[in-house]
């Protein structure tokens, strides 16, 4: 975190990530996908632009009305501005009772869960009041979705109770929108949920960007849920604090709330804060300016300093009862805590070289794996040459790439995760059918039983529920079946499970009565059809056939137990080595 200048002139173009600043013809700033840069540049564009104040001017057109809540549209030829207020705010600071999600009725919020943030809490009389307007709002919604749908830029906006209600209708516009993401700009709005709530946001990698917060410290509303250190609020997106001395931008959630408390006015009434001279104060000014003359800086060290200046900036130094160094130790500790989390955070583009030469070496492995005349499965699990043991090193380094990848698509929103998902579809995939097999061999070779109920990965599971979910047949070439990994990534454990059932039959059921035989022998027959529609699909790589393979194992130990003259379809195909070879080609025809 650094303090600097940013001012925008209208020289200066501006490219943000994928999305587009351009001037209009009246020489202001404006945004076509602003909200894909980051938190912090979106608040420093937004202060420099003009649609700061093109916000507030909305607002401030409405800030009178006696409403319980009231909204109006605001459309310009190069955005549109819904500005919501309401006269209520008294309500939720004389109640700071939280609702869960999971106890609202037909709540729209739904697609904020996910497996690990099943539910979250909302503020209860701004969910109410949203609620009570819900039927109007769903029509403003509907007016909306279609120039959202035209790519043309939307800002929603409000005061104080209002910007909270703002708040709200921009999530659950979240919903309904893929490309272009609306804009939210509160003044003054108190915080309207806990950390469950801060968490489901901050999961989309755009939604958290989609906030921006102004603050002022002579504002008493936006800390008046906080007063308390145990306090269940916490804050999303980004904050823009101000005071008559400068402003600063922070996303840390648990900085933000440091200071919202320190903030906080002393024996202050909730009286109506205007926003006017400080929406104007930020469009000539630059954020946290920079004046080192004003603070004594030389002994601090880099982040220290540039908290020092933005606390400064705050008005801090002029506050009685705060000591500036000591709240700038205690917010350098959180934003290192912060700066450490999202160094955590899985990027799957990051390690993505790294899969691709592990997957490259396996793809080696089960080539060279041949000429011992048993496949890659029986070659590792064989565990014989030096190859076989770098191997395992080969297979770690994938799992640990998926695992992380399944457990950031399933913390995700539910419709991101899904988009995230099908991007990583046939990777993972691929992945899942050539290592799996591998932690198979392992399990039986250190004596395991059952793999699929007792042994399997549950990011197997997920990695195969996907491929369910997207209901797409894979699509087998029968002129590359040499090539071919098996498709049921657990064939292996079939067979592991086949040849212990083979095994049990021949020599070790000589206590047990005809009954469970006849159990055992049911299973044996059922797996053969399994092998047979897999086979019959082209689904099982050749590879299976090889001498030293534990399926050729399987099957001179369940020739052994048949009786003379049995029949299947699996027995003739299997007793004819031409059969198999033509197989291995893709000419063999199943009847």
């Amino acid at each position: 975190m650094r303090a600097y200048f940013l001012r925008l002139t209208k020289a200066s173009p501006m490219v943000v990530s994928d999305g587009l600043l351009r001037w209009s013809s009246s020489g202001v700033l404006v945004f076509s996908d602003v909200v894909r840069c980051s938190g912090l540049e979106c608040a420093y564009l937004v202060a420099s632009s003009g649609l700061l104040s093109r916000s507030w001017k909305v607002i401030s057109g409405i800030i009178n009305s006696k409403e319980k809540l009231f909204w109006r549209v605001h459309q310009d030829s190069d955005l549109t501005i819904v500005g919501f207020v309401s006269s209520a705010q008294n309500d939720v600071v004389s109640d700071d009772r939280l609702v869960s999600s999971s106890d609202l009725m037909d709540s729209p919020f739904g697609f904020l869960c996910t497996k690990s943030i099943p539910s979250f809490c909302v503020n209860q009389s701004v969910i109410s009041l949203f609620n009570e307007y819900r039927p109007m709002l769903e029509d403003l919604k509907s007016q909306l979705k279609p120039q959202i749908d035209l790519s043309k830029p939307l800002i929603i906006t409000g005061h104080a109770l209002g910007g909270s209600i703002a708040s709200l209708f921009t999530l659950w516009l979240l919903d309904s929108v893929s490309k272009k993401h609306p804009l939210c700009i509160t003044f003054g709005s108190p915080l309207i949920g806990d950390k469950n709530l801060q968490q489901a946001i901050s999961r989309s990698s755009i939604w958290n960007s989609c906030f921006l917060h102004v603050a002022s410290r002579d504002d008493p509303l936006p800390s008046s849920l906080i007063s308390s250190n145990n306090s269940p609020y916490k804050p999303f997106g980004t904050f823009l604090l101000c005071s008559d001395y400068g402003s600063s931008c922070f996303e840390n959630p648990e900085s933000i709330l440091m200071l919202l408390r320190a903030m906080r006015p002393i024996n202050q009434g909730l009286k109506i804060f205007g926003y006017e001279n400080v929406v104007e104060s930020l469009n000539c000014k630059a954020i946290c300016k920079d004046d080192t003359s004003a603070v004594d800086v030389s002994h601090l060290k880099e982040l220290q300093v540039s908290l020092t200046l933005q606390l400064w900036a705050l008005g801090f130094a002029h506050v009685k009862n705060i000591d500036i160094k000591t709240l700038a130790k205690d917010i350098e500790k959180q934003e290192m805590i912060y700066i450490l989390k999202k160094r955590k955070v899985f990027d799957p583009s990051r390690k993505l070289n790294d899969v691709k030469i592990n997957m490259a070496q396996l793809e080696w492995y089960k080539k060279i794996s041949k000429t011992h005349k048993r496949g890659y499965y029986d070659s590792f699990k064989k565990g014989e040459s030096t190859s076989d043991l770098d191997t395992v090193t080969f297979i770690k380094t994938l799992n640990n790439y998926w695992r992380d990848m399944v457990a950031e698509a399933e913390m995700k929103p539910q419709k991101e995760g899904t988009k995230f998902r099908t991007r990583w579809l046939y990777a993972g995939t691929n992945y899942r059918r050539m290592v799996e097999p591998l932690d198979i061999a392992q399990y039986y070779k250190d004596g395991g039983r059952d793999y699929v109920t007792r042994g399997r990965s549950e990011h197997y599971r997920q990695l195969e529920k996907w491929v369910e979910e997207e209901e797409k047949p894979d699509s087998i070439s029968r002129h590359n079946v040499e090539s071919i990994l098996t498709l049921d990534s657990l064939f292996w454990a079939h067979v592991e499970e086949a040849l212990i059932l083979c095994k049990k039959l021949k020599g070790g059921m000589s206590h047990c009565g005809e009954a469970e035989k006849e159990v055992v022998k049911q299973k044996l027959v059922k797996f053969e059809d399994y092998v047979y529609g897999e086979l019959k699909k082209y689904a099982v790589s050749p590879e299976i056939f090889l001498e030293g393979s534990s399926f050729m194992s399987w099957w001179k130990e369940y020739v052994g137990t048949l009786e003379s003259g049995y029949d299947s379809r699996l027995f003739n195909f299997m007793r004819n080595v031409a059969n198999r070879q033509q197989y291995e080609t893709g000419v063999y025809d199943f009847p």
